[in-house]
């Protein structure tokens, strides 16, 4: 709670609130309460489904107030299980506080521990000047850096893309999202792959399939490592995400959700 009061006042005292006019998106999409949760696991011929872990998202049932502005707050947990944690622990935390009429971040928490190597960062952002602040809290060095209009970090940036109407959308349609990670600016872009029904533990589901570009670097080396299947309802709830590696894949599957705010009506049986 400290800390956040602190990042609210950083923000305070880097811009004075004023009655700029701000974009107004429609959200049908989610709501606050809406519980998401994954299990992640490898799965290939030789070894069949191994479970890796846990992943969860979070909106919390809560109204924050940020520079004169209600925000949703998110919270995303991931975190190793089993035989997992002896060779490559992970315990990831990141929240973001997002603009409730603009789906845009004021503040983007990251708690990262992926074996051994750790990240401590706050981010504020001015979306009405157009920079973000990121305080890394290992060596209390602040980086200022200026972003596109509408910028977002890779929580809201999900969010956002939820509420996107995609019932006209046509194959390899792209949607470009502008978003901030590590002191740099970058343009997801969803490829929209067409229609396709997915079958899960939680049943079968009538799905969006799209292609999301990814920052590469250590971790992937194509741009377009993952396909996700989203719900194809007005949730556009995701049910399956999948990346390829060497031998098998990683898989991240829904297996609880709450607080949805539309019927799932995209469930098939």
């Amino acid at each position: 709670m400290k800390k956040l009061v602190l990042l609210i006042g950083i923000i305070l005292a880097n811009f004075a609130i004023n009655a700029q006019t701000m974009r107004t998106v429609t959200n049908n999409a989610f709501k606050r309460g809406e519980l998401l949760r994954y299990k992640v696991y490898y799965d290939a011929i030789l070894t069949g489904k191994v479970n890796a872990g846990e992943a969860e998202l979070n909106v919390k049932d809560e109204t924050k107030v940020i520079a004169n502005r209600n925000t949703f707050h998110v919270v995303w947990l991931g975190l190793t299980k089993g035989t997992f944690n002896l060779f490559y622990k992970v315990v990831d935390r990141y929240e973001s506080y997002i603009d409730e009429q603009a789906l845009v971040p004021w503040v983007f928490i990251r708690r990262v521990n992926e074996g051994g190597y750790q990240i401590s960062q706050d981010v504020t952002f001015n979306q009405f000047k157009k920079y973000a602040s990121s305080l890394n809290n290992k060596n209390g060095k602040t980086t200022t850096t200026y972003v596109t209009e509408n910028i977002q970090d890779i929580i809201s940036a999900f969010y956002y893309a939820r509420t996107l109407d995609y019932s006209a959308a046509k194959a390899w349609q792209e949607f470009p999202i502008p978003f901030f990670l590590d002191d740099t600016v970058y343009t997801s872009k969803l490829i929209y792959l067409g229609k396709e029904n997915v079958t899960i533990g939680m049943g079968k589901f009538s799905c969006l399939k799209f292609k999301p570009s990814m920052v590469t670097g250590n971790v992937f080396s194509d741009p377009y490592p993952m396909t996700l299947w989203i719900t194809d309802d007005k949730n556009h709830v995701p049910v399956l995400a999948e990346s390829g590696v060497l031998v098998g894949t990683v898989k991240l599957e829904l297996i609880k959700y709450s607080g949805l705010t539309n019927l799932l009506s995209s469930k098939i049986q």
